[in-house]
């Protein structure tokens, strides 16, 4: 693989090594555990493991593997070889941060390690066996936190508030003289054609319909029965007056 596997930021800085005869195993696992923490512990950490004080932790290449206490319990191992290369290289690295001007503290924004090249080999000695020699490359990008040298940064331009457009005057209505206006009061005159406005005292007479009309004739009659009703009923006697005889 020629080059990195990401294209490096302006403000960060990187190394990589190629055809280290370490195991990338041992490497990837040893590249997990430093991923997005600062240089500060990544430095100590490392310098623990390749003094076999601290254990790594493997969540991929781990068939097989036995299990550690200080990991709670779970699969790890001592990688010594693959943390002196990544602690080398993690150096490396920071040193051409501050030669960028990049400060003192960094973030380690990418690490990662992968098999390089197989070479076909034979036993030295007894019989001759078939082997091959698998070598790795790794690789470091480191986030600095000041600006590199020979950039510039220039801030942003301030936005200019335009004035706001006034609206034109609206032209004034023409005055009318007094003489020229008409009185309210006074009534225009008619036209052939335009029916009169019909007030509140004067209303116009609706022509009755056909049900009107018959509910006065039986309010006429019912009125006739009524008096008839009444002159055949016999009249009580007056007050100071005799009773019929007979």
């Amino acid at each position: 693989m020629k080059g990195y596997s990401l294209e490096i930021p302006d403000n960060c800085a990187s190394a990589r090594l190629e055809g280290v005869n370490a195991s990338y195993k041992d490497l990837t696992e040893v590249c997990g555990r430093i991923r997005s923490r600062k240089t500060n512990w990544a430095l100590a950490f490392l310098e623990k493991v390749a003094d076999g004080e601290a254990a790594v932790l493997y969540k991929r290449h781990n068939r097989n593997l036995g299990h550690r206490r200080e990991l709670g319990g779970r699969k790890g191992r001592y990688p010594e070889k693959a943390a002196k290369i990544v602690l080398k290289l993690l150096q490396s690295a920071i040193a051409n941060g501050k030669v960028l001007g990049l400060g003192d503290e960094y973030t380690i924004l990418a690490v990662s390690a992968g098999k390089k090249h197989i070479y076909p080999r034979l036993s030295p000695k007894g019989r001759r066996m078939r082997m091959t020699l698998q070598t790795s490359r790794v690789e470091v990008v480191l986030q600095g936190s000041a600006v590199p040298k020979g950039v510039t940064v220039t801030p942003p331009a301030k936005a200019t508030t335009t004035p706001k457009a006034t609206a034109p005057a609206a032209p004034k209505a023409a005055t009318v003289p007094q003489a020229a206006q008409k009185p309210a009061d006074m009534k225009a005159p008619l036209k052939k054609d335009e029916a009169p406005v019909v007030g509140k005292e004067q209303k116009s007479e609706q022509p009755k319909t056909l049900k009107q009309e018959d509910k006065a004739h039986e309010h006429k009659h019912e009125a006739e029965k009524m008096q008839a009703q009444e002159k055949k009923k016999p009249q009580a006697p007056h007050q100071h007056g005799e009773y019929k005889k007979g």
